[in-house]
């Protein structure tokens, strides 16, 4: 599926309506160039459970946890990871069955991903500064 958002604004609705279906098990994986969208996707996501203040990237922690009343979030970065092992040495793997995934440049450990997930691929349109298109891809049957 693929779909074009003109704005930020428009980037995290879309952000929210995934958040609507997701439930414990789930995994988003993220890709793209810096800049291309994912921060404001996922700030759609935390919106939608009522975490508008608490966003921020974790860049620097490989891991922010968010826990509400319907379902714990897990937001991954793993762009700075040198390799799947070092996901598997943080125990990544454990939180797949905890609550819903979220994992920016989760390409990187595709390898290692259960058989259903989503990736989400976001561009930059080079016309338009605020366009983005939006490749929605589904592997395994997943309810997303």
């Amino acid at each position: 599926m693929n779909i074009v958002s003109n704005s930020e604004r428009e980037t995290i609705e879309l952000g929210k309506k995934i958040a609507s279906k997701l439930k414990k098990g789930d995994i988003i994986i993220l890709s793209g160039d810096l800049g291309s969208g994912k921060t404001k996707f996922t700030e759609g996501i935390l919106t939608y459970f009522g975490l508008e203040d608490e966003i921020s990237s974790p860049t620097f922690t490989i891991v922010n946890e968010y826990h509400t009343e319907k379902l714990n979030i897990y937001h991954f970065d793993v762009y700075r990871l040198n390799d799947i092992d070092e996901f598997g040495a943080i125990g990544g793997e454990e939180y797949f069955e905890k609550g819903a995934c979220i994992i920016e440049w989760g390409e990187m450990i595709e390898d290692i991903l259960p058989e259903k997930y989503m990736k989400i691929t976001f561009s930059r349109n080079l016309d338009y500064e605020n366009k983005r298109n939006i490749s929605i891809e589904y592997f395994g049957e997943t309810n997303i």
